[in-house]
């Protein structure tokens, strides 16, 4: 069995015997708003654009929050998500999943809590999550800030 194949608690039983993760038990647990406040600044950091956020609370058992974010080139997608998975592995202990580093059209990191789409712009504006996903009479970003 693969380590991203792990429940949660599997990874914090585990911690403390692979020295790939701090002790859970001495590792403060983040909220699912501090998750997003480190996401979101990460993928800032990394010069994402367009950060769009969507509060899935009592939408979706799937997380608490949405993130997409764009990057320019298939480079740029993989680096942002590359990077956001070692950030949130070595800072925090939380292991995610991704899929479509390969190709680096379209990467989904799964956090647990926040579910984390990056793109390049043209296939963004192709599959256009925010507006399957945004609540009703929610502003989305508008052509022009593309």
């Amino acid at each position: 069995m693969e380590d991203d194949d792990l429940s949660p608690d599997a990874h914090a039983a585990g911690a403390a015997s692979d020295g790939l993760r701090p002790d859970a038990s001495t590792t403060p647990q983040l909220t699912s708003e501090d998750l997003l406040r480190v996401v979101v600044e990460s993928l800032d950091d990394d010069k994402a654009e367009d950060i769009v956020t969507i509060d899935l609370r009592g939408r979706s058992e799937m997380g608490d929050f949405m993130v997409i974010a764009s990057g320019r080139s298939t480079r740029q997608v993989a680096a942002i998500a590359e990077k956001l998975a070692d950030r949130l592995k070595q800072d925090h202990g939380i292991l995610s999943k991704m899929e479509g580093k390969e190709t680096a059209d379209w990467v989904l990191i799964d956090t647990g809590d926040v579910i984390v789409h990056v793109f390049r712009p043209e296939v963004r504006d192709f599959y256009q999550l925010e507006k399957m996903w945004m609540p009703s009479g929610a502003a989305t970003r508008s052509a022009a800030a593309v």
